[in-house]
């Protein structure tokens, strides 16, 4: 799966505000996400987004 700045994840496990949404803020081998049910932003392994992605949608749809 090809990860851009920009895209929306879905992850398997919700954030405690209730969302499974992330946008993607930073590629590499960590990844920068915000939570788009609080705005929470997080820094997480590559690996492990890999793991818990449950879909991946681009920021236009």
């Amino acid at each position: 799966m090809e990860y851009k700045v920009g895209d929306i994840v879905k992850l398997k496990k919700q954030h405690p505000c209730g969302s499974f949404e992330w946008e993607i803020l930073r590629v590499g081998a960590d990844f920068r996400l915000k939570c788009l049910g609080c705005g929470h932003q997080i820094m997480i392994a590559r690996k492990l987004v890999e793991k818990n992605t449950r879909g991946l949608r681009s920021r236009e749809e």
